[in-house]
């Protein structure tokens, strides 16, 4: 189950935010390869968040899956969520910071 948590200072008032859920979901399950029914997508906007030194629209996500996430599929992810978010939050790319994390590596890990 993929769960992409994203926080941004963009105020996401009167904005479509439906669009930016459905084009998320749609983008992490067929990059995983996981159907969209399993994919849980958080928005949340109007957070404090400073980066380089000032206040500009920028944003932090966090997606965490049970497998699936190679070094390829990473970079898929990390592309696609940086158009989404340029396209309808105005976020550059240059501003958008993407923590990805699979499960199944640290469970792996944690038994060495």
């Amino acid at each position: 189950m993929p769960c992409v948590q994203i926080s941004t200072n963009v105020c996401l008032d009167g904005l479509d935010t439906d669009s930016i859920f459905s084009q998320a979901t749609k983008a992490v399950a067929q990059i995983i390869g996981r159907p969209q029914k399993f994919v849980m997508v958080v928005l949340k906007g109007s957070v404090a968040i400073s980066f380089e030194g000032n206040k500009e629209p920028a944003a932090f996500a966090e997606i965490i899956s049970m497998g699936g996430i190679t070094s390829e599929v990473k970079k898929k992810l990390i592309f696609e969520l940086g158009t989404i978010l340029l396209e309808k939050l105005a976020v550059p790319r240059t501003r958008f910071f993407v923590k990805v994390f699979d499960t199944t590596m640290a469970t792996k890990y944690a038994k060495l």
